[in-house]
């Protein structure tokens, strides 16, 4: 147990040292786990969800064709035809990145939200700055909303066998999605506060703009993904990769009429360098690590551990949970700690004999809003000032979090609240 703890600690440590080779840390660590004898090869492989990554591959290979569609950027024009100033505009921009971010990975929604708000922003000759920061909270925000929102949701919801609609009701209760909308409001009351001195109407040529798009095949695939995922989830006995091949299958239906369409064979190497293959050879390694450091007693120990320091309190368990989640999310990765923490809870449920459900949902809220705090504590807030810097606005971390803290507390105060009303 102290070799697998200190291979465990090391490769977590050279995972936020060495983020540019988090793939190679993960699959060297897993590795070390095979080889030394604490996993054989056989099981190491069982141990790689290959629902998650598959749904994972579809699921960016979609988003690509269907931001390449243009649609997201006509929903946009709609939205903005339709919002009297732009205090309403920032808000509702910001809100309209969460509903993509629902089922479309936070960073895509990013790149396909903020150019709009840099437009306006150029139209106005305002600062973008508030603009995109609202958006990229906002994207990791609703995340946590749906089975295909972000990596983290589909981590949990395949590791405790969570469906597509159980997102929305979990055992006769209100799950994740709702508590989200509520996060939501929360996110709305305050942003309308913090942009309340952004009044200046929007010019006509800004409500006027209409994006052309001439191709519907992505939206009417990402659409299709979406109800397959909710119609499969009443299935009984159905394969154990269903969710994985529904996501792939659309996305291969959707190159080839991508190709068919522009003739073009250009548009197969170009969609598919839009997978993120870090992510997948990442989730990969850290499959089989964390199935190594389980094997070998570490999970246990670590329960053990939480269930100390919170006595026999609940309240005190799930608050510890969720707060140190959104501490640990505010300057690493979400990913490999929340591959890490599932087992964790899993693990004080079978010890205490309670329902894990409490831990799971404050687990997800906490890891996955945490990192809205700082600039580095998600991928979509470094895109956001990625974006931001190209475009020659540097943005202080002091600056960054004047929005981000309210925004962020309103949101997970909400769920940390409304997850143990429904779920204590």
């Amino acid at each position: 147990m102290i070799f697998a703890l200190t291979v465990f600690l090391i490769t977590y440590a050279l995972l936020l040292i060495l983020p540019k080779y988090r793939a190679a840390v993960a699959l060297v660590s897993a590795g070390i786990f095979i080889g030394s004898g604490i996993l054989s090869f056989g099981a190491a492989i069982s141990a790689i969800n290959f629902n998650v990554i598959l749904m994972l591959i579809g699921t960016m290979g979609i988003v690509a064709l269907f931001i390449e569609s243009r649609m997201p950027s006509l929903l946009a024009d709609l939205i903005l035809s339709k919002v009297p100033d732009v205090k309403w505009a920032i808000v509702l921009l910001a809100l309209f990145a969460g509903f993509i971010s629902a089922f479309v990975d936070n960073v895509a929604t990013v790149l396909m939200v903020v150019p709009v708000a840099l437009t306006i922003s150029k139209k106005l000759n305002i600062s973008p700055v508030p603009g995109v920061i609202a958006i990229a909270i906002s994207s990791n925000l609703q995340g946590a909303a749906t089975l295909v929102g972000d990596a983290t949701a589909i981590l949990m919801g395949s590791y405790v066998g969570m469906t597509f609609s159980d997102f929305f009701f979990y055992h006769g209760k209100f799950s994740m999605f709702w508590v989200v909308q509520l996060g939501a409001v929360a996110f709305t009351l305050v942003g309308l506060f913090i942009f309340r001195k952004f009044n200046q109407p929007l010019p006509d040529e800004v409500r006027k703009n209409r994006t052309q798009v001439t191709d519907y095949v992505p939206s009417v695939l990402l659409v299709g993904m979406i109800v397959l995922l909710i119609v499969f989830s009443f299935v009984p006995g159905k394969p154990e990769l269903i969710n994985g091949y529904i996501c792939t299958g659309l996305f291969i239906i959707g190159l080839i009429a991508a190709f068919i369409r522009t003739k073009d064979k250009g548009v197969f190497l170009r969609t598919l360098k839009e997978i993120d293959v870090t992510t997948l050879l990442l989730l990969s390694g850290l499959f089989i690590v964390i199935d190594g450091i389980t094997k070998a007693g570490v999970i246990e120990m670590v329960s053990k551990m939480f269930l100390h320091f919170s006595g026999d309190s609940v309240f005190l368990l799930y608050t510890l949970i969720v707060w140190v989640s959104v501490l640990f999310s505010a300057f690493i990765d979400n990913i490999p700690y929340v591959a890490a923490m599932l087992p964790v809870v899993s693990g004080i449920a079978s010890i205490t004999g309670m329902d894990p459900t409490l831990l799971y949902f404050g687990l997800l809220c906490g890891a996955t809003l945490g990192g809205n705090f700082t600039p580095i504590g998600a991928s979509a807030n470094i895109a956001a000032i990625g974006i931001l810097r190209k475009n020659g606005f540097e943005v202080p971390t002091l600056e960054y979090m004047k929005l981000s803290i309210p925004l962020t507390l309103a949101s997970i105060l909400t769920g940390y609240v409304a997850i143990w009303c429904i779920w204590s």
